[in-house]
């Protein structure tokens, strides 16, 4: 287990609530970009298979943790997509 790997992942986690607090209380998707939204998951979901393939420790769970929190705010820009798209057609 790596404090420098921890560390690294609680900084990044540290970013995705007020991310996620923002698409939900705004409902846009200004300043947000599916493709970054989805590279980053991308991510972190080889983090958690390599943690399952080679290297067994908890830090697992901040892999799981953060990937759980960019597809909240994933799941948010399609919601705010959707309504975006639903205002400017009426």
């Amino acid at each position: 287990m790596s404090i420098f790997e921890s560390l690294m992942l609680l900084s990044f986690g540290a970013a995705w609530p007020a991310s996620i607090y923002t698409s939900y209380t705004t409902r846009s998707t200004r300043g947000k970009s599916l493709l970054f939204l989805l590279i980053i998951l991308f991510g972190y979901l080889c983090g958690i298979a390599h943690k399952l393939a080679y290297a067994r420790d908890p830090i697992i769970i901040l892999y799981i943790l953060n990937a759980v929190m960019v597809f909240t705010d994933l799941l948010l820009y399609f919601r705010n997509r959707r309504q975006e798209t639903t205002v400017m057609g009426t």
